[in-house]
């Protein structure tokens, strides 16, 4: 959520840095302080009616022990209680408008964030060469069938479209590759967590998902109560909750954190080429790692979360890319976001693995999460989060880039201390 304070001291700032990410909220804007306006009107009114409420109400008992006729004051206290009634209502009402308006606002970019969409991403920086081939390589798919890593008929019998099964070595290669990156995050210091993966409402309205991308996740009903959750997207959204409506010493940050779960969307269901296999699915496997910083310690957390992200795909030995996201292709929430794009040879293009984001105030402001510095004084935490790693297009972009002539797929290195074997062969068999 922005300061309010913000859009009432330079809303033309406000404005401009939502056309930024090719966004016309002026109206929404201006909406929003129509209503402020009102609203601090009507305290001050309220202020006036519940003082001269209370200077009538000391005068009744005086009047009375004088024995004078006190109707005409009852009366005045009558009309009065229903004025503070009314304005209490109304003021109920626009102050329910104005955070909803609040809460619909998306976080405004830094001021380097490229303006507009996807198309004016800029790439900062490759990693290795695009692999090349002197025989004719298979995609992912055909890779997990002959090898027998993935089921996808039976994950599509079992879950639907946008499902699959790992089994045998492919369940194994999951699990190294997930262990192989928590074991990275424990030994730079990050708490490992297992979050639950059904979320109160509230969970999702702090991450700035809800309430405009309500209906890109699984909505679960409780038919014994009125409590309605959902399933977490990405672990982002459970840990940014963690210290909600907390105050937190500034001693204690950073704050660091990962968190391994299932992702659940229903963002799925294309069937273009790009999209196929394990591209885009309604649940896949990820690390999330979250930070909470100071506002001064923001920028330096957001290096390390994106050199960490790197750090692993480099260390698996992946060709990929670094890419700076505009803002129109910026999560609402974030004022910032870096991608790492892994290369799929067969797809010939690069697909995001990690996104490393600041989110700085923005969802601090949402869920009530501060800090007290040394002065003893109250800020808002800055709160950021990568992947670390999305595993559903690493496992394509790992068997497409090592595989070999025969139909085989060499393990990277630092993995094989997880999985036990070196090569996966077209027979499943593996060579220690």
């Amino acid at each position: 959520m922005l300061d309010i304070k913000l859009l009432r001291a330079e809303p033309a700032r406000v404005k401009a840095g939502f056309r930024k990410r090719e966004m016309v909220l002026d109206d929404a804007v201006d909406n929003i302080l129509r209503l402020d306006e009102e609203r601090r009107g009507l305290v001050t009114e309220l202020d006036s009616l519940k003082a001269k409420q209370n200077a009538v109400s000391k005068k009744i008992p005086q009047m009375k022990k004088a024995g004078e006729d006190t109707a005409e004051v009852m009366a005045e206290m009558k009309e009065l209680s229903e004025e503070v009634k009314e304005g209490n209502a109304r003021l109920s009402e626009i102050e329910a408008q104005l955070r909803e308006g609040m809460l619909s606002l998306p976080n405004l970019p830094d001021e380097e964030v490229p303006s507009g969409g996807k198309e004016q991403n800029v790439p900062l920086r490759t990693f290795g060469e695009k692999p090349t081939f002197d025989f004719t390589p298979k995609n992912h798919m055909e890779l997990c069938e002959s090898l027998g890593l993935v089921d996808y008929e039976r994950g599509a019998k079992l879950g639907g479209n946008g499902s699959w099964v790992y089994r045998g070595k492919g369940a194994r290669l999951e699990w190294a590759l997930l262990n192989f990156f928590i074991s990275e995050h424990l030994a730079d210091g990050y708490e490992f967590l297992l979050p639950p993966h059904m979320l109160v409402w509230e969970c999702g309205t702090v991450a700035g998902q809800f309430p405009k991308f309500s209906e890109d996740v699984f909505q679960i009903a409780n038919p014994t109560s009125e409590d309605k959750k959902f399933m977490l997207p990405t672990a982002e959204t459970a840990l940014v909750n963690l210290h909600r409506g907390e105050i937190l010493a500034e001693e204690e940050l950073p704050k660091k954190y990962i968190a391994y779960t299932p992702c659940y969307r229903r963002e799925a269901g294309s069937y273009r080429s790009e999209e196929r296999g394990m591209i885009r699915g309604h649940q896949f496997n990820k690390v999330e790692m979250v930070q909470y910083a100071t506002e001064q310690g923001s920028d330096a957390a957001f290096e390390e979360l994106l050199q960490k992200a790197e750090n692993l795909v480099q260390k698996l030995g992946l060709h990929h890319r670094v890419s700076q996201l505009a803002a129109g292709d910026v999560s609402a929430s974030m004022a910032k976001t870096v991608d790492i794009e892994v290369w799929l040879p067969s797809m010939g293009i690069y697909k995001e693995v990690s996104s490393a984001s600041n989110a700085r105030e923005y969802q601090a402001r949402r869920g009530n999460i501060k800090y007290r510095d040394g002065d003893k004084k109250l800020h808002f935490a800055h709160t950021l989060n990568a992947s670390g790693l999305a595993t559903s297009r690493v496992f394509p972009a790992l068997l497409e880039q090592c595989q070999q002539e025969d139909g085989s797929v060499l393990v990277p290195k630092v993995l094989r201390p997880f999985t036990g074997f070196d090569r996966i062969e077209a027979d499943n068999q593996s060579v220690i």
